[in-house]
């Protein structure tokens, strides 16, 4: 039988938990009171997606490795599905207008839009559309 997960929680170290919830809410996610203290935020992505903004000194507390220093290298892309063009395009002018920095260009790949920025500790997004008629043409 296939392991499935009905939630997940993605696990980011900040360096400023204060700054990023300002960030992320400029973005327009929301956080969940029930997982939010001085050490961590819940920001809710949807019902069954969360990323928990770890404080780095809390966030060590969870792993014997060293802390990636994402402003120099890469751990993870988290990447998120939007429901347009438009909306990638929205999402990544909010987080650039918010203090995030540039990643990658935009890609248009006719079936797949995306474009991809880093938040303020240097985290890379990517946001997605992937257009379903043309995917299951392909198939």
């Amino acid at each position: 039988m296939a392991f499935t997960a009905d939630k997940v929680f993605i696990n980011l170290p900040v360096k400023d938990l204060t700054k990023s919830v300002e960030f992320f809410t400029k973005l327009g996610f929301e956080f969940n009171a029930q997982f939010t203290d001085e050490n961590a935020t819940g920001m809710i992505v949807n019902d069954n997606t969360f990323v928990m903004l770890l404080v780095e000194s809390f966030f060590k507390t969870f792993t014997k490795k060293d802390i990636s220093d994402a402003a120099k290298s890469t751990e993870v892309i988290v990447a998120l599905s939007a429901d347009s063009r438009e909306q990638v395009d929205e999402l990544v002018h909010k987080a650039l207008a918010a203090g995030g920095k540039p990643s990658n260009d935009p890609a248009d790949h006719g079936f797949m839009y995306a474009w991809s920025f880093q938040d303020i500790d240097g985290h890379l997004w990517e946001v997605m559309y992937m257009d379903a008629s043309a995917v299951q043409q392909a198939e």
